[in-house]
C-alpha cells in the first residue's frame, strides 16, 4: 500500500488518564515520585555491581544488566506521560508514536528473555554447584545478555514496520497513555489485517514459551532445594529464587492478561491499569525485592548510597 492510500494521520492524541487539572496534578506528582525511585534503585544496583567485587559473579552480572534494562524500560513511555499530564493537547507524532511502540515491545520481550537467562543461572547455581563455576563463564555470561538484546529488538521490527505501513485514515485519538497495539489496531482503516493476527500470535507464542521454561526450571531448584539437608542452605537458595519468583510473577502476570488471555471485551481503562502495574510500578519494585533479602547486596547498596567506595583486602 502506499503512501496516498495509507494515512492522512500525521500524529496521535494520547488521551492517558483524562480528569480535572488537581487529579493531572496528582497523578504526575505520583507518577514522577515513582520513576525517579525506579532510576535511583536501578542506578544503584548497577553501581554496586560495579564496584563491590563480591558482586562480581554471573548472577550480579545479569541483575545489574537487568537493572539497566528497567531504566530504558520505564523511559521509553514514562517521560512522555509525564508530559502529557501537564499539557493540554498530549499529541505524539505519527514517526514517535511507533518508535515508542517499538522500543516498548522490543524491551519488554528482551525482559523476558532475561528473566530465562536468571533462571537458568539459578537453576545451574542450586542444582549443579560443582560444574556451575565451569559452565557459567562470563563468555557465556556475555554471549547470553547478547543474544537476549538481538533478540529482543529483532522479533518485532518486521510487525511493527507492517503495522506502521497501515492505512490510518480515521479518527487519530488513542485511548491509553502509550502507543500500544490494541489501541492503533483499532485505528486502523485497514479491515482485521493479518499482522494484527500475526502480532497476537508472536506475543503469545513469546510470553507462553519463556514462562514454561521459567516455570520448569524454578520445579527443578525446587526440588534439589528440598534435598538439601542444611536448614540454613535451604533458607539460603529459597531467598533467593523466592525474590526471582516475585518478579516472574509481577510481571507475567500482567502480561499474559492483556496479550495472552482473551481481553478484547475488557474496557481500555481495564488495559491501561493492567499496563500501568507491569510498565511502571513493576520496574520500581525490583530493586527492593533483589536486594532486599540479600545481604551482599543491602551492603554494596549501603556504600553506594553513602557515597564511599568498597575497598576488599587480598
Amino acid at each position: 500500500m502506499n503512501k496516498s492510500e495509507r494515512a492522512t494521520v500525521a500524529d496521535f492524541v494520547l488521551l492517558g488518564f483524562p480528569g480535572p487539572w488537581n487529579m493531572q496534578i496528582t497523578l504526575f506528582s505520583v507518577i514522577f515520585l515513582v520513576y525517579m525511585l525506579t532510576l535511583t534503585g536501578n542506578v544503584a544496583i548497577i553501581c554496586a555491581v560495579w564496584w563491590d567485587q563480591r558482586l562480581h559473579t554471573p548472577m550480579y552480572f545479569l541483575l545489574g544488566n537487568f537493572s539497566f534494562l528497567e531504566i530504558w524500560y520505564v523511559t521509553c513511555t514514562v517521560p512522555n506521560m509525564l508530559v502529557n499530564f501537564l499539557c493540554n493537547t498530549k499529541t505524539i507524532s505519527f514517526s514517535g508514536c511507533f518508535t515508542q511502540f517499538y522500543f516498548f515491545f522490543s524491551l519488554g520481550t528482551t525482559e523476558c528473555f532475561f528473566l530465562c537467562i536468571m533462571a537458568y543461572d539459578r537453576y545451574l547455581a542450586i542444582c549443579h554447584p560443582l560444574h556451575y563455576p565451569c559452565i557459567m563463564t562470563g563468555q557465556l555470561c556475555g554471549i547470553l545478555v547478547s543474544l537476549c538484546w538481538f533478540i529482543g529488538f529483532l522479533a518485532y521490527s518486521i510487525p511493527i514496520f507492517f503495522i506502521s505501513q497501515l492505512p490510518f485514515c480515521g479518527a487519530n485519538i488513542i485511548d491509553h497513555f502509550l502507543c500500544d497495539v490494541e489501541p492503533l489496531m483499532a485505528l486502523s482503516c485497514a479491515p482485521k489485517p493479518i499482522v494484527g493476527q500475526v502480532f497476537h500470535s508472536m506475543s503469545c507464542f513469546i510470553i507462553i514459551l519463556t514462562i514454561l521454561y521459567i516455570l520448569g526450571s524454578y520445579i527443578l531448584v525446587l526440588r534439589a532445594v528440598l534435598q538439601v539437608p542444611s536448614s540454613a542452605g535451604r533458607q539460603k537458595a529459597f531467598s533467593t529464587c523466592g525474590s526471582h519468583l516475585v518478579v516472574v510473577s509481577l510481571f507475567y502476570g500482567t502480561i499474559m492478561v492483556m496479550y495472552v488471555s482473551p481481553t478484547s471485551d475488557n474496557t481500555f481503562a481495564i488495559h491501561k491499569i493492567i499496563t500501568l502495574i507491569y510498565s511502571v510500578v513493576t520496574p520500581v519494585l525490583n530493586p527492593f525485592i533483589y536486594s532486599l533479602r540479600n545481604k551482599d547486596m543491602k551492603c554494596a547498596l549501603h556504600h553506594v548510597l553513602c557515597g564511599t567506595r568498597i575497598t576488599h583486602s587480598s
